[in-house]
Parts: structure tokens; C-alpha cells; sequence
């Protein structure tokens, strides 16, 4: 069992890694990076000024990764290093002294702004090292050495375990971005943490300035007030999430947040009502799941009970109109009847993520798409088994068919079932892209055409990452589950001899 699990996780860590690097290529190099322009309204509005439309872009290029930047502030600044008379403005005085922080620093590419002729600097960053920075950032870890703050050049720095009327039980931080490292609450898995964060890149230009798992994990929605106990005992009501609480300087905090909190630990993310966009996605993929497989079993094991009878061929015609139909004609279709035989909703932004009516039709639709394929697997395993010995001694014993089908070859049938569960939620999730779009869903299947359209690079390549992270994990889910319905699975690995 021990060298399953090793051979699978390393298995698994090279097909992540290879699918999300050739992503990443594809999608940095195969993609102009002004592109990321298109929809920027701020970037439109600056298009008069031509000094401050370049130092635009080179910030939003330093950002994604593309390149390093010193703005002429910050070249200056570093020309002054040894030349502290030097002055950031266009002159043959300026221009010797910069040829020659040039040649010592042949990495940087010096440029002047249009209008004022101002210096400034880049230093392109090549696409294999963007590679490694992004799996070198992948984990973000809080510490107690995080912050760095002048106004408060004597903090405490370490953990203590703490009570408090806020949090109950926690380990704390001092000299951590977040307050609350490890905590408990009645929210599912109760216990919590704040010290590792995965970090998939900043968003830009939808989303601006948002991390890219905050888009995809942070609930969405108007905000939602809450009441919060104070250390003296009074009640508070705010639309924060007090166990997010992170460090600001003295000088940043308002104030409300003083009154709120003690410390410096002041800032809290907002509170909203509405799931993420993963929350909402696997909702639907559990669900949708679920109903493929109340409707594909039953299928399925009649029509191989009844294999070339009538019932057979009449679900073979069903699955095939299931097959051929385009998946947007199938939608299309079934979003006309929900919204005018049934009075559903036919976009879901039209009642909302609060009412369950919006989840009926993109739920249904996603559960149909994939009867077809399923009753196709499940009959013809079911049809194989009807062939088996431990079958044909059933039959030999007197059982009836219908016996036979229930207490024998369903039963081994469903182990195969069972293993294909975890993984067709997630590919119910992946795979959800059109329907998504269609019924105007905010989940993570709409996400990722829009992210396209939208040339926000950081949320294709994290969205991709996610599901090749998902997708190989739902296969190492499907095998333990596989081994609890049947312990006569094992998950050893053969020795050679």
C-alpha cells in the first residue's frame, strides 16, 4: 500500500506539473502580452497620455511577471547610487551618465517616457524562469518574520495559543500577515488555518489586483453583516470575517477598525453572501452527478438484462439522440422548457445564488449530458459479467434473472461505479463550461472562457492547475474508494521478479 501511494503521488505530481507548464508556455509566449489591453477601460482612458500609458503597462507587465521595472522615480534613485547629482530628465549630461549605469548593468533595457523624456528601466524575465517563479511561489507561508514595518520597529514576533471572544481557541501570530494561524469553528472542516496559502498569481485585467484563488475561493455577492464579539464582551455588527484578520500599519488603520480590534492585526476581508465560484460549480457537479448516475443505472441494467430486446433497443435509440445532439442545441433546448413550461429561471443571475430555482436547470442539464456515455459503460460491463462462471453458476442454482441481476452482476458491477464517481464530479466541473456560459452561471466552468476572451492570463493558467490538480486527485480518490466497497481490492504494487 506504501509504494502505491508513493508511485501514485509521483505520478500524479509529474502529470500536473507537465499540463500546467504547457499551459503556461502556450499561453505566455502564443499570446501577444498587450493583449491583456483589450478590455482595460483604464488603459483606454489613458491613451491621451502617452507617459502614463507606459508606466501603465510596465507596472501591469511587472505584475504578471513579464518583466522587472524601475519607474523613473526608482531609476533615478538607482542612477543616484553613484551619481547623486543625477536628475531624471532628458540632457547630454543625463545621457552620458546613463550610458554608463548601462553598460554596468547590461540586464536592464533603458528607455525614455515620449513626453518628458524621462528615464526609466526593464529587464525582461525569460519564460523558463517564469516557469520556475511560478512553481517557486506556489505556496505562500506565513512566518513571524513577514512583516516588515518601520512604525513598529520593536514587534513581537512568534505564536502563542490564545483565547479570545472572537475565535475561541487559536494558535495567533505576532510578526505574521494574518492574526488567527490555526483555528476552530462550526464550519465544515471546523478546523482552519491561515499560515499556508497557495498562490496562483495575481489577476488582471478582470479582477484587477485580486489574487487569483481569492477570485476563485472568496464568496461573491453583496456583503453580509454579522455580528462580532468584542474583547470587552459588546456586540459589533460589521460585514468582515474576523478569522481574517491581518496586519496593517498604525497609520492605515481607521477608526472603526480600532474599535474593532486591539492591535495591529486590523484589516478583515469582506463578508458576502453568495457561494464562490467553486463553491457554486461543485454544488452543481455533485449534483448533476448524482442524477446522471439515478438515471443511467437503472438504464443501463435493464437494457443489458434485456440485452436485444425491445427495451434495449429503445434505451440504445435514447442514448444515441443523447450522443449526436451538439451540447449547446441539448441546452438550449432544455433551458426552453424549464423557463416556459416550468417557469424556471432561465439565467441563473435572474433570482440569484440565494434562490435554489436558479440551480434546477444548469443542474439537470449537466446530469443528462452525461447519461449517455454512462449507460453506455454500465451496460456493457454489466453485459461482460453476464457471461462470467460465478453467472452462469446463479443460473445453474435456479435463481431468476431478476435475482441474478441484483444480488450478482450489479454488485460487481457497482465497484467499477463507484471508482468512476469521484472523477466524473470533477470532470461534471470541468466540463461545465458551456452550460455555465449559457445559463450565465458564476462558477468556475464560465470562468475559464471568460478569463480567454478576457486574455487574463494568471486565472487560465490557475484554472488549469486547479482541475489538473483536481482531476488526478479525483483518480487517486476513485482507487481508495474503489478498496472500502470491496476489501478484496488491493492497492499493492507487484514486485518485480
Amino acid at each position: 500500500m506504501g509504494k502505491y501511494f508513493f508511485n501514485r503521488i509521483l505520478r500524479s505530481l509529474f502529470s500536473i506539473f507537465m499540463v500546467t507548464t504547457l499551459v503556461f508556455l502556450a499561453v505566455y509566449t502564443l499570446v501577444p502580452r498587450k493583449a491583456i489591453f483589450t478590455d482595460d477601460p483604464a488603459y483606454t482612458k489613458l491613451k491621451s497620455q502617452p507617459d502614463r500609458l507606459l508606466d501603465y503597462e510596465n507596472t501591469a507587465f511587472e505584475r504578471m511577471g513579464y518583466h522587472h521595472y524601475l519607474s523613473q522615480k526608482e531609476f533615478q534613485e538607482a542612477v543616484q547610487e553613484d551619481h547623486p547629482e543625477f536628475k531624471n530628465e532628458g540632457s547630454e549630461a543625463n545621457q552620458a551618465i546613463v550610458d554608463e549605469w548601462a553598460k554596468k548593468n547590461p540586464e536592464w533595457k533603458v528607455d525614455q517616457l515620449p513626453i518628458s523624456k524621462a528615464y526609466f528601466a526593464v529587464n525582461d524575465i525569460s519564460i523558463g524562469t517564469r516557469v520556475l517563479n511560478f512553481y517557486k511561489n506556489l505556496f505562500d507561508i506565513d512566518h513571524p518574520w513577514r512583516i516588515k514595518d518601520p512604525e513598529n520597529p520593536d514587534m513581537k514576533r512568534g505564536y502563542r495559543i490564545t483565547h479570545d471572544q472572537t475565535a475561541g481557541w487559536a494558535l495567533t501570530g505576532s510578526g505574521t500577515k494574518y492574526y488567527y494561524q490555526i483555528y476552530f469553528n462550526g464550519d465544515f472542516p471546523f478546523i482552519h488555518q491561515n499560515f499556508l496559502k497557495l498562490n496562483l498569481g495575481v489577476s488582471y485585467p478582470t479582477f484587477a489586483g485580486q489574487n487569483v484563488v481569492d477570485v476563485i475561493t472568496d464568496k461573491q455577492g453583496r456583503p453580509v453583516t454579522q455580528e462580532i464579539t468584542l474583547e470587552d464582551g459588546s456586540i459589533y455588527k460589521a460585514s468582515i470575517n474576523p478569522y481574517t484578520r491581518y496586519y496593517k500599519p498604525t497609520s492605515e488603520i481607521s477608526p472603526t477598525e480600532k474599535r474593532i480590534f486591539d492591535n495591529n492585526y486590523a484589516g478583515a476581508e469582506k463578508v458576502n453572501s453568495d457561494p464562490s465560484m467553486m463553491g457554486i460549480s461543485f454544488r452543481m457537479g455533485i449534483v448533476g452527478v448524482f442524477i446522471t448516475y439515478l438515471i443511467a443505472i437503472p438504464m443501463a441494467s435493464l437494457m443489458a438484462r434485456f440485452k436485444n430486446g425491445a427495451i434495449d433497443r429503445l434505451g440504445t435509440i435514447i442514448v444515441m439522440v443523447l450522443i449526436s445532439v451538439p451540447s449547446v442545441a441539448f441546452i438550449f433546448f432544455f433551458r426552453y422548457i424549464g423557463s416556459n413550461w416550468f417557469g424556471l429561471p432561465d439565467l441563473f443571475p435572474t433570482l440569484g445564488a440565494g434562490n435554489i430555482k436558479s440551480y434546477i436547470m444548469p443542474t439537470i442539464v449537466l446530469g443528462l449530458l452525461a447519461v449517455g456515455n454512462t449507460v453506455i459503460w454500465v451496460r456493457r460491463y454489466m453485459v461482460d459479467q453476464q457471461s462470467s462462471d460465478y453467472v452462469k453458476f446463479a443460473r445453474a442454482k435456479g435463481l431468476s434473472e431478476s435475482e441474478i441481476s441484483s444480488r450478482h452482476i450489479f454488485k460487481n458491477a457497482f465497484i467499477p461505479i463507484v471508482n468512476g464517481i469521484p472523477g466524473a464530479i470533477i470532470f461534471t466541473i470541468a466540463g461545465a463550461t458551456i452550460t455555465e456560459t449559457v445559463f450565465a452561471v458564476p462558477g468556475m466552468g464560465k470562468m475559464l472562457p471568460d478569463a480567454i476572451l478576457a486574455h487574463n492570463n494568471p486565472i487560465a493558467v490557475g484554472l488549469i492547475f486547479i482541475f489538473a490538480v483536481l482531476g488526478v486527485f479525483s483518480v487517486f480518490l476513485g482507487d481508495i474508494v474503489m478498496t472500502i466497497v470491496d476489501p478484496r481490492i488491493r492497492l499493492d504494487v507487484k514486485e518485480d521478479k
